[in-house]
């Protein structure tokens, strides 16, 4: 299995930029097409879950804006051979004094890049510097 191939690397790092804009645009029904179109797919957020893409959809037509100024933090793609990829990057807001965690799985459908599940949480307190091991 090839790990990082650059042309999918390329597709991936396009196809995230993309759900992005759509997140910061506020646009659900962009969002929504970046997600597997099946039932099986799970995004757990900040204080919410959805099972399934039509859940999701019902729950991202509800939501506001997010607020401006959102800005990613360290974000990396890993691909694992051409169908099947993982992202993952922290983000903030100004003025937030804590970073939030993102991670997506993404793999190539019939119908091109897509999430599967998504993860998105926020540390009770952001450390100082980055995270500690211990």
């Amino acid at each position: 299995m090839e790990i990082d191939r650059a042309e999918v690397v390329a597709e991936v790092t396009a196809a995230f930029a993309g759900y992005e804009q759509a997140l910061v645009d506020g646009d659900a029904d962009r969002i929504c097409g970046y997600f597997w179109q099946s039932d099986r797919t799970v995004r757990f957020g900040l204080a919410d879950h959805q099972y399934g893409w039509d859940e999701q959809r019902t729950w991202r037509a509800a939501q506001p804006a997010l607020p401006p100024g959102r800005r990613l933090v360290d974000p990396v793609v890993t691909t694992f051979g051409p169908d099947l990829a993982v992202v993952t990057t922290r983000f903030g807001y100004p003025g937030a004094a804590a970073t939030g965690r993102q991670t997506q799985t993404w793999v190539r459908l019939p119908v091109g890049w897509r999430i599967v599940t998504a993860h998105v949480s926020e540390p009770a307190c952001a450390p100082a510097g980055g995270d500690t091991a211990t």
